[in-house]
């Protein structure tokens, strides 16, 4: 059971003060009943709810796919930088979405935000083996022996040995090389690290797939989207959750 103010606060029907007065005008029915007090328990999955003539659409959760920018902090707050959660529309800030693991500040590309906690910690746990997918720019040619690095699990400069990564080359010069790495896990700066363990360096980095998900290539950097039903569903299902 939830407050009927916070479930329309939640819903992007105006603050709590506002719902009150919206409901001392008795312009919301619950079950076909004209409440009178803003503080109200009711069941959102079950209650029909209406202010005035619109019937409100209830949901729990929200999932964001973002184009993150660059120079914009994965994160909900920060002292300094701007965050991911502060491009966001009143509509969708409202739910309280959190980023789906993170992307470094200077990082691109794919991004997911949610406020169901269950999916953020099947879609971040190495236990569940969902496959990240970067396009790299390295600052030096990129060969067989980097491949085999990967393959048989990068130990970063804190002695931590990373999980098996797949290195694809798609073309390397002495002056720069492109490539595609798939990672399990995400470790703090993992894709720069790996590389400076074996004496290179990534000078960009986007991120391109997450799980079944690919980036959606109509968003601009610093604009998202809501999942489709169908990505949704792809998404639990990769995470074990696609009974829910």
């Amino acid at each position: 059971m939830e407050r009927l103010d916070k479930v329309l606060s939640n819903l992007g029907y105006g603050s709590r003060k506002e719902i009150k007065n919206m409901v001392k005008k008795g312009i919301v029915k619950v079950d076909g009943k004209v409440v009178k007090d803003s503080g109200f328990s009711i069941d959102p999955e079950k209650c029909e709810i209406y202010v005035g003539e619109e019937k409100v659409a209830y949901r729990k959760f929200i999932y964001l796919m973002m184009n993150k920018p660059d120079g914009v902090v994965s994160a909900t707050f920060d002292n300094y930088d701007e965050t991911v959660v502060g491009l966001l529309e009143a509509e969708h800030a409202v739910f309280e979405p959190f980023p789906v693991g993170r992307l470094d500040k200077d990082t691109v590309g794919l991004l997911l935000l949610t406020n169901d906690g269950d999916l953020n910690h099947r879609l971040i746990s190495p236990k569940w083996h969902v496959e990240k997918l970067y396009f790299a720019r390295i600052n030096k040619a990129v060969d067989e022996s980097d491949i085999a690095a990967f393959e048989s699990g990068v130990v970063l400069d804190d002695g931590y040995k990373c999980l098996p990564a797949k290195l694809q080359i798609l073309n390397s010069k002495e002056e720069g090389s492109e490539v595609l790495v798939t990672l399990q896990e995400g470790k703090f700066h993992q894709v720069k690290r790996m590389f400076q363990s074996v004496g290179k360096e990534v000078v960009y980095l986007r991120r391109v797939a997450f799980g079944p998900l690919k980036l959606d290539e109509t968003l601009e950097e610093g604009t998202y989207r809501e999942l489709t039903e169908a990505e949704l569903k792809l998404l639990k299902k990769e995470a074990g959750l696609e009974d829910q």
